[in-house]
């Protein structure tokens, strides 16, 4: 299974940044084609860039997703944007329950496996985010928090196909701190462990790892049994940082 290298971009760039990312992305790859033996490109970006971008996916190095969806197909909902929408502009990914959304917006578990199923009803990938925060990793109580997240995030109609889970440590996101390789492996054997429990194929669902990840810790990470490639933020805003994580897998 390759690694899926996926950047958040979260509310960054221009469209002409955007832009020149990307085409420099498709240059890098073009001149170290070995990555993409062992790695695959994704991109979370804004809506508002997600049309202008998507003729790039053409190529075959990168394809694109949203950072979030809602619930409803279609409707008086002003502002919100439908999974629908996301695939008519060429998305094949949307992100649902992230940390900040979850934290500033209130989203709970039970929206998020609403928000699950209908990425999963258009078809495309839901990149379900789970994660303790510091609080809660201070009393021990990760494993509790991630099981009852996963448990009411994730639809029961999850497979390898509609569904990636992201890890991503509250406490690690945006602040440079991570926790070590090995307390980051031991939770995605707990993840495993669940959804292969759980899911009639959760031990061929991919596990990414978000909190932190840059070029400097990747390869300790990727190389971290059930690490499956890395859900990143910070690090992708900066070219060489995120094609560093990429020559990393």
């Amino acid at each position: 299974m390759k690694k899926l290298i996926a950047a958040n971009w979260k509310m960054n760039f221009t469209l002409s940044e955007a832009r020149e990312f990307v085409l420099q992305l498709l240059q890098k790859s073009q001149e170290h084609t070995e990555i993409l033996e062992k790695a695959e490109f994704l991109i979370c970006a804004p809506y508002v860039f997600l049309s202008a971008l998507s003729e790039y996916s053409k190529q075959g190095v990168v394809s694109f997703g949203g950072q979030n969806c809602s619930v409803h197909d279609k409707g008086a909902y002003t502002g919100e944007i439908s999974a629908g929408m996301l695939k008519d502009v060429g998305c094949s990914h949307v992100i649902v329950g992230h940390s900040e959304r979850r934290e500033y917006h209130k989203e709970d578990n039970i929206l998020v496996n609403e928000k699950a199923k209908a990425v999963h009803q258009n078809g495309l990938s839901a990149i379900i985010c789970v994660g303790e925060s510091r609080k809660e990793r201070e009393a021990n109580l990760q494993e509790e928090v991630i099981e009852r997240q996963l448990f009411e995030s994730v639809p029961k109609n999850a497979i390898p196909e509609n569904t990636i889970i992201a890890y991503e440590p509250v406490w690690a996101i945006g602040t440079g701190k991570t926790p070590s390789p090995e307390d980051a492996g031991q939770m995605h054997s707990f993840i495993r462990a669940f959804l292969t429990k759980n899911y009639s194929q959760g031990e061929k669902m991919r596990i990414l790892y978000g909190g932190s990840m840059n070029s400097g810790n990747a390869e300790k990470l990727l190389t971290t049994p059930n690490i499956d490639g890395g859900l990143i933020g910070t690090a992708s805003l900066k070219f060489e940082e995120f094609f560093g994580v990429a020559q990393c897998a």
